[in-house]
């Protein structure tokens, strides 16, 4: 079985940390069959005087892990045009797909996120002849905001082989969109336990040089307001009134929905929080686990999320989480063995849902063992299943 990955969001050598779970979780597929990627790069003339977080130039041909990445410039025009991306990122990935599928005659097109990935993947799809699937995140939701958006949202997945959505609260956004219960599988995300594991705590610190007395509150994401970061600082003061030796460090940089790493900055420095927030910056994939370990608590007050992979990242590292009980939150801390969960409104239920973690006794080897259940290879094995069935029941159509 040979399968062509395309998507807008995979690392490359100027962004390493962009959709660093989409790699992950193709490199385990990659071993069960062949496969190839098209990750094509926006790019607009004068984007670098428009938009500060604009992507870098890219080379034309990776090779990661074994897996030729190509990336081919798709037109996009920011802010107001957003909706013509589907369209131009189908234009663009024509002449790249034709010439991959001359030496590598692909079985099916594997798109993640719904737009513009899924939307131009489907119209490829038809182009080529091939059943095409489409991976369902927590981005969809925001998206259907916009009308012109929202209309080739629902035409892509109604057009789609098969959907796949990370988590079951996606699945019911998707079924509310119209789309048939039967062509969508959940299959969440999962993590690589051998990458990601417990180190000892005091090791790590001295390893990064971090205050071994410290309580440590991490996050790790991309900085957007998305992810909540300012409402963890808000509630700082009034947890280090309590636990005097509270640290929190912050994980991550620029991503594709935008930078809001001044703004976090500006409000540290506001509130005079300068001493008791890191902000570390982008960390490889590989060594995050170190800051994983070193840490207390893992928290993410974010506003929406699909089945955050960095949730079972910091399990497998022995961290108990503390998150909203937003989007698949729930799906991914399902007990509180694994950690805590809040209402995203309510400030004061963050601040003790924090202290309580810090305070509490956690069965890490418990919490360890739950990450190592969701592994990438019970994930892959449903993914395998499912292209196998759509490659004897799907008929592929012609545009």
């Amino acid at each position: 079985m040979k399968i062509l990955v395309i998507t807008s969001v995979f690392p490359n050598s100027k962004q390493p940390a962009l959709g660093v779970f989409v790699r992950e979780r193709m490199v385990n597929v990659a071993r069960h069959c062949e496969i190839k990627v098209i990750a094509p790069v926006p790019w607009f003339p004068l984007v670098r005087f428009l938009k500060k977080n604009y992507r870098p130039k890219v080379e034309y041909l990776e090779i990661q892990d074994g897996i030729e990445v190509y990336h081919p410039l798709f037109f996009s025009i920011p802010y107001f045009f957003k909706f013509l991306d589907g369209f131009f990122f189908f234009i663009s990935s024509i002449t790249m797909t034709w010439k991959v599928q001359r030496n590598f005659k692909f079985d099916i097109i594997d798109s993640h996120f719904v737009y513009p990935d899924g939307f131009g993947s489907v119209l490829l799809a038809k182009l080529f002849r091939k059943p095409v699937t489409v991976t369902v995140r927590g981005t969809i939701k925001k998206l259907l905001k916009y009308s012109l958006i929202r209309i080739q949202i629902k035409y892509a997945l109604n057009e789609s082989a098969r959907i796949f959505t990370v988590c079951k609260d996606l699945k019911n956004t998707v079924m509310a969109l119209g789309v048939s219960e039967g062509k969508i599988s959940v299959i969440p995300n999962g993590v690589d336990a051998e990458k990601f594991h417990p180190m000892e705590k005091l090791e790590a610190r001295k390893a990064l040089g971090l205050p071994e007395a410290k309580k440590i509150i991490i996050s790790v994401g991309g900085l957007v307001e998305r992810k909540g970061f300012h409402r963890v600082i808000a509630v700082l003061p009034a947890i280090k009134k309590i636990i005097p030796e509270v640290m929190y460090i912050i994980v991550g940089g620029s991503s594709v929905e935008g930078d809001y790493g001044s703004e976090l900055r500006r409000i540290v420095k506001q509130m005079d929080l300068e001493k008791y927030v890191m902000f570390a910056g982008a960390i490889p994939h590989d060594r995050l686990y170190k800051w994983l370990s070193a840490s207390d608590i893992f928290c993410l007050a974010t506003s929406n999320e699909g089945w955050a992979n960095v949730f079972l990242e910091a399990m497998a590292c022995g961290l108990p989480v503390v998150t909203t009980r937003e989007g698949g939150n729930e799906e991914v801390v399902s007990s509180e063995e694994y950690g805590l969960l809040y209402n995203i409104e309510n400030e004061k239920e963050l601040s003790d849902s924090i202290m309580n973690a810090l305070r509490k006794n956690w069965n890490k080897d418990k919490i360890v063992e739950f990450a190592r259940a969701n592994s990438w290879n019970v994930r892959v094995n449903q993914l395998l299943k499912e292209f196998q069935d759509l490659l004897v029941n799907s008929t592929p159509t012609a545009l």
